[in-house]
């Protein structure tokens, strides 16, 4: 009977030893809807806790709290963004969220126009908010520590992707962007620059009119070398995406003569040289494409009669009008071919 009684209490044991095991050990957890969990900064354990359940990751929070202080992770709650794959144990996670194991945002930046876009990219990744980020990118002595103004600031802003975590500073993200700008602008790229008579700002701003020109990487530089061969003549640039950067109207599909007359800065139509800054965040490949712009004798440019988006470039003006003419005539065929339709 003894015996009975030992094995059926040490069978007993062992499967409550079994069960408490499952539970910290075992893949009880279920993962989030976007595979991620935050943790926001200034947050307590209460809060991390209930987080968790209301997010139904965890499902009996008896185990969590019990190893959470075994671990003494209640004095130890790091923010970020951490990612939680079904099936996770409650020991591995919490070995994660009291080491800080998070794992950091892929921000990608692709053309972008206004400081306020940044921003708000910014906000809808990070824990930061776009206020926080306007206020930096605002900021006197932030511009005087990157050598920039509130026009050039954007030209801190190289199109790539980052790894940061979630719960960055909005201060720590535009230094990162600031550094790999540093970076970028390599011994190599800035000689280029200076042998065109530009500053790396300048060029980048040249690079964001040519970016919003086309999406030829073939024209690239022949745009390119149109804009600089208006300024070595004095010519005005007379870009239309600038009208339209001036306007903050970015629907515009044609730039119309009352367009033109728009009092802004960054109107080359109204103003000598290159914008003030930028107009947008040119791609790697267009800065470089204006870096290495052939020598050349053009100064006009229109779009091809055939819509295939590469232009017909020309060194006169009288050569431009037949291009011009036969860009308009293929576009009016096209607007009345729409109409009969």
């Amino acid at each position: 009977m003894k015996k009975k009684l030992f094995w059926w209490g040490f069978l007993l044991t062992a499967l409550a030893f079994g069960y408490v095991a499952w539970q910290v050990f075992g893949p009880t957890l279920s993962a989030p809807e976007s595979n991620y969990f935050y943790i926001r900064s200034g947050s307590t354990y209460k809060e991390v806790t209930q987080s968790l359940i209301d997010k139904k990751i965890i499902h009996n929070p008896y185990f969590f709290n019990l190893l959470s202080q075994q671990l003494k992770y209640p004095e130890k709650i790091k923010p970020g963004r951490y990612q939680i794959k079904k099936g996770t144990s409650i020991f591995s996670l919490l070995r994660m969220l009291r080491s800080g194991n998070q794992t950091p945002v892929n921000l990608v930046i692709n053309k972008l126009r206004l400081k306020e876009d940044l921003a708000q990219k910014i906000a809808a990744n990070f824990e930061c908010d776009s206020a926080s980020v306007m206020a930096v990118l605002t900021n006197q002595n932030t511009l005087l520590a990157y050598a920039v103004n509130s026009h050039t600031v954007m030209t801190t802003v190289i199109p790539n992707t980052y790894r940061i975590f979630w719960n960055t500073s909005a201060e720590k993200i535009i230094d990162k962007l600031y550094n790999e700008k540093e970076k970028f602008w390599n011994a190599d790229r800035r000689l280029k620059a200076k042998a065109m008579n530009l500053t790396p700002e300048q060029v980048y701003t040249m690079a964001s009119i040519v970016e919003e020109e086309t999406n030829k990487e073939e024209d690239k530089g022949l745009i390119a070398s149109v804009y600089m061969n208006r300024m070595a003549i004095g010519m005005k640039l007379q870009a239309d995406p600038t009208v339209k950067f001036a306007l903050k109207n970015f629907t515009l599909t044609r730039i119309l003569h009352g367009h033109l007359s728009y009092a802004s800065p960054f109107n080359t139509y109204q103003n000598a040289g290159l914008p003030p800054g930028p107009i947008c965040t040119p791609s790697i490949k267009t800065i470089d494409a204006v870096l290495h712009a052939p020598q050349t004798n053009y100064i006009y440019f229109v779009a091809k009669p055939d819509f295939n988006g590469y232009s017909n470039f020309a060194t006169s003006y009288a050569e431009h009008l037949v291009f011009a003419k036969a860009y308009q005539d293929a576009l009016d065929d096209l607007m009345k071919a729409k109409a009969v339709k």
